[in-house]
């Protein structure tokens, strides 16, 4: 039976190019086998619109087409980074922008799947950041701008990103335990897989007194990526070189 996958936080980017090559060559060799891929945000590190034709988009639109093509389906949800990932994409790739939160069944158990970033409740400023830059009139007037100025203003964000970051603490920055439990109540699900925190993991504990796990996705690298794969009930993390 072929097997579901998830990835997430490829941060693919013309600065990253062997990243770019690992995922490319993924698909070709090992999604291709795949009935399903889920891409949980951030496939790239900067998404500016989707009239974007700079490297690694056009290829990596090309790879992800030419996956739909043979018979896998594609799933793709926003992340931080690339919250402007629109339909012209999700036309071009053949693919399905998911909502955030999203529940799904996975091997024959309800999942709730999710980016990461709306687990980290204790980063206030970061929540106030992400609702102001997913604003209608925030993404209408940064659209209207050229391709050139969404390129700097992409680049200034994340260097005031990086610079923030540095000064925060790791545990604001991770997930709040009561803001996972909330979700998965509201959802009404025992297992949840997410990625955003850069922290690959599989936490088990008790929810309302039944077994539940979150599995943390890891963040792809130059030489190695890593993926869940669901066959026949089983989840198992895999690494791929």
């Amino acid at each position: 039976m072929p097997a579901t996958l998830l990835i997430s936080d490829l941060h693919l980017s013309h600065q990253r190019p062997a990243t770019v090559a690992l995922f490319l060559r993924f698909l070709q060799e090992q999604a291709c086998q795949a009935n399903e891929l889920y891409i949980l945000g951030d496939l790239f590190d900067a998404w500016i619109g989707d009239d974007n034709t700079r490297p690694p988009a056009p290829e990596t639109i090309q790879a992800l087409r030419q996956l739909t093509d043979r018979g896998c389906k594609l799933f793709v949800m926003h992340g931080n980074r690339d919250f402007l990932l629109g339909e012209q994409f999700a036309q071009a790739t053949g693919g399905i922008l998911l909502p955030d939160p999203y529940v799904t069944d996975l091997g024959g158990q309800p999942t709730l799947l999710m980016h990461g970033d709306l687990l980290c409740s204790d980063d206030t400023e970061y929540q106030q950041a992400r609702q102001l830059l997913r604003s209608p009139a925030f993404i209408q007037d940064f659209v209207s701008r050229t391709l050139e100025e969404r390129v700097q203003l992409a680049a200034e964000y994340r260097r005031r990103s990086g610079e923030v970051v540095s000064l925060k603490s790791a545990d604001i920055m991770d997930v709040n335990q009561q803001t996972v439990e909330n979700y998965m109540r509201k959802h009404k699900v025992n297992r949840l897989i997410h990625g955003h925190t850069h922290r690959p993991a599989l936490h088990e504990f008790k929810l309302d007194e039944s077994p539940a796990q979150r599995y943390v996705l890891e963040d792809w690298h130059e030489q190695s990526g890593s993926y869940l794969s669901i066959q026949d009930g089983h989840i198992q993390q895999q690494t791929f070189s």
